[in-house]
């Protein structure tokens, strides 16, 4: 292998984007990660540089085409521009928060998702279902992170409820101010290997990301202690690199998560719910009072909690109507392109 792989490994460049460059590509242009997004820029990195790129109002405005945090992009030698992003291992996205369909982009390329919660208030089965939903649907391995596990007498209560949720779900419980204690997470830390935390404003995940790095570069707050709620810190998505040569992506708090187009997802999380529905008598039950319902069979003989049933209901609604929308605001877009681009085109066909 050459310098340049073991440069660009070292960032998280596997076969699978190598296989994506044509042999012009290979040769005319450099791979570069997108470490951050700032408003018109992207911070990159690639075999020994790195660079801030601004974007051109086009490439800024171009949904399909963004860059996030996480990807793979190629840059022109010569005038360091981008000449194309590179198709995703996996992608986080949400619906965009307020009233507009737009999709958000979180992060691409994560091998690992760290779903950061406390053991007080913060702890909620039906947030943490959420992530778990992005990440089987972008087939990256999800373990839950319990923090402050000092703040409550019954530490093994949450770490049996959170693993709970999903069969083999790996669940750790850290002080996240103790750097032998962090040590335990090492192994999802390996040369190249990208791990993204989630979870909501001050839970520690920017003490954590301090306690790995060694050093205080991220900025910590304590949480409100009236409800456990924190503060927001991280206010931007970034890469950092750890001392294994590891990657760690640190997220602002976010207060709400609309799922979108991650149906697979929340199969896979609710697998027990929808074995329970196999055996409905019949194939359009809504598992309430019909005869023969097997989700009602299974709340009575213990096997289910209807509670799970109630977040699996509003969860699988809540993403075919988010999904529905942005669907239908694509379809706006194009139409009205496709109108603009007539009409423009219209009085220069007259003048010929």
């Amino acid at each position: 292998m050459t310098s340049q792989q073991d440069d660009l490994a070292a960032l998280g460049w596997i076969a699978f984007f190598d296989s994506q460059l044509t042999v012009d590509e290979q040769t005319d242009f450099k791979p570069a990660r997108v470490l951050a997004v700032h408003r018109g820029g992207l911070d990159v990195a690639g075999d020994g540089f790195q660079h801030r790129i601004q974007l051109t109002q086009k490439e800024a405005d171009d949904a399909e085409a963004a860059a996030t945090v996480g990807d793979w992009i190629l840059l022109n030698q010569n005038t360091v521009s981008i000449h194309r992003r590179l198709d995703r291992k996996s992608l986080f996205k949400r619906r965009a928060a307020g009233t507009d369909s737009r999709v958000q982009l979180i992060a691409a390329n994560v091998d690992t998702l760290f779903v950061v919660t406390a053991c007080n208030a913060d702890f909620n089965p039906a947030r943490l279902e959420r992530y778990l939903a992005l990440a089987r649907d972008a087939d990256v391995t999800p373990v839950i992170v319990l923090t402050k596990a000092d703040t409550t007498d019954t530490p093994e209560t949450f770490v049996r409820t959170a693993a709970g949720l999903l069969p083999g779900l790996m669940v750790e419980i850290v002080d996240a101010r103790d750097p032998e204690n962090v040590a335990d997470l090492a192994p999802w830390f390996g040369a190249g290997q990208t791990v993204a935390l989630v979870g909501s404003s001050g839970v520690g995940k920017s003490t954590l990301i301090n306690t790995m790095m060694g050093d205080d570069a991220l900025a910590t707050q304590t949480a409100r202690e009236d409800d456990d709620k924190g503060r927001h810190t991280t206010t931007m998505r970034t890469l950092h690199r750890l001392p294994s040569n590891g990657w760690v992506l640190d997220t602002p708090g976010m207060r709400a998560l609309q799922l979108t187009d991650v149906r697979s997802g929340l199969d896979d999380v609710f697998a027990d719910v929808l074995a329970a529905a196999e055996s409905c008598r019949f194939g359009d039950c809504q598992h309430e009072t019909e005869p023969g319902c097997g989700v009602q069979a299974a709340i009575k003989a213990g096997d289910l909690d209807p509670a799970r049933l109630g977040r699996w209901r509003k969860l699988v609604a809540e993403e075919a109507h988010n999904t529905q929308s942005i669907a239908e605001r694509r379809a706006k877009n194009r139409a009205f392109g496709k109108m603009i681009k007539e009409a423009t085109k219209g009085p220069r066909a007259k003048g010929r």
